[in-house]
C-alpha cells in the first residue's frame, strides 16, 4: 500500500473518531456508517460547477478527506468501501435504482451505488450515500421485519427482480431503491456516473441537493430550501436569501468547503431565486 494511501486511510479514520484500525466487526460496521454520515455531506456541487465528477478512489481521497468536501454516492461509497476492505470487511460494491419520490412501481435508472457486506454468513447492506434519507446504519438483507436505526426505521422487501429499500416516514413506508446483488466493475459505476452528472434530465445537474446527519437530526438543503429535521419533531425550515448566506450554510451546517468557482456561484444564484 502506498504512502499516499496510508496517508489518507489514517487521515479518514481520524475524522470518523478512530485513532487505530478497528476490527472488522458488525459493530465496527454500525460505527463506521454513522460516523460517516454525520462526518461527510452529501452534495453534488461539482456537478453544478460544471465540472467532470471523477469518482476514481485517488480522486475522490483528494476531494472529500484532503479537500473538506462530500460527494454523492459513486464518491462516497466507493471511499467507504475501500475502507471496509482494508479493515478486513468481506465488501464489495453492488448498485441500485432510485424510485424514491416516483409512482409505486416505478422502474428507473441503474445510478444508485451502495455495498454488501457478509460478516458471519450473515449478509447486510451498507450505503454512505443517499442524501436526505440515507440509511444511518446497516441493514440485514435476508429480514423482512422492521430494522430501526438511529434515525428512521427501514425495511427490506423481496422480489423476483430483487430487493426495495423502504423508510418509515411518518406512518407510510415510502420506496426508497431498487437493487439487486449483480456484479458490478468500476466501467458500470462510470456509466451510471456519467448519466447522473451529465445528463440535461439528472436531478443532480439541475438542483442542489445537499444533506447530513446527526445524533437525532437530519439537514437538508434543496436549492434555497434549508431544513433540519428532528426525529418526533416538527421540521425547521427557512429560505436562504442569497449566496452569501448559503455559502455560509454549507460551511458551518454542512462542513463544506465551497470552492471558489464563478460557474458554481452563478449556479447557485439562479437556483436560490423565488420561483
Amino acid at each position: 500500500m502506498s504512502e499516499t494511501r496510508l496517508t489518507s486511510r489514517g487521515l479518514y479514520l481520524q475524522r470518523l473518531g478512530f485513532d487505530a484500525p478497528p476490527a472488522p466487526t458488525l459493530e465496527t460496521l454500525r460505527q463506521l456508517q454513522l460516523r460517516h454520515t454525520g462526518a461527510f455531506a452529501f452534495e453534488n456541487l461539482t456537478t453544478l460547477s460544471g465540472e467532470p465528477v471523477l469518482i476514481d478512489l485517488p480522486s475522490v481521497e483528494r476531494k472529500v478527506l484532503h479537500g473538506e468536501r462530500g460527494g454523492y454516492c459513486y464518491e462516497l461509497n466507493n471511499l467507504f468501501l475501500a475502507l471496509l476492505q482494508e479493515l478486513g470487511f468481506d465488501a464489495r460494491g453492488i448498485s441500485g435504482r432510485v424510485v424514491m419520490g416516483q409512482p409505486e412501481g416505478a422502474w428507473t435508472a441503474r445510478t444508485h451505488r451502495l455495498s454488501l457486506v457478509t460478516l458471519d454468513g450473515v449478509r447486510y447492506i451498507t450505503d454512505v450515500g443517499f442524501g436526505g434519507m440515507v440509511p444511518t446504519a446497516p441493514l440485514l438483507l435476508d429480514s423482512r421485519a422492521e430494522q430501526l436505526t438511529p434515525h428512521e426505521p427501514y425495511r427490506i422487501e423481496q422480489h423476483a427482480d430483487g430487493y426495495t429499500l423502504r423508510a418509515k416516514v411518518g406512518d407510510e413506508w415510502r420506496a426508497m431503491y431498487i437493487f439487486d446483488l449483480q456484479r458490478q466493475e468500476d466501467i458500470d459505476y462510470s456509466v451510471g456516473n456519467w448519466y447522473v452528472s451529465t445528463h440535461p434530465e439528472s436531478s443532480f445537474a439541475r438542483q442542489l441537493m445537499v444533506a447530513r446527519t446527526g445524533e437525532g437530526w437530519r439537514r437538508t438543503l434543496n436549492n434555497g430550501n434549508f431544513a433540519i429535521h428532528r426525529m418526533g419533531r416538527d421540521s425547521e425550515r427557512r429560505q436562504v436569501a442569497d449566496v452569501q448566506e448559503l455559502t455560509a450554510l454549507l460551511e458551518n451546517e454542512f462542513g463544506i468547503r465551497v470552492p471558489a468557482n464563478e460557474t458554481l456561484m452563478r449556479t447557485l444564484e439562479r437556483l436560490i431565486e423565488p420561483q
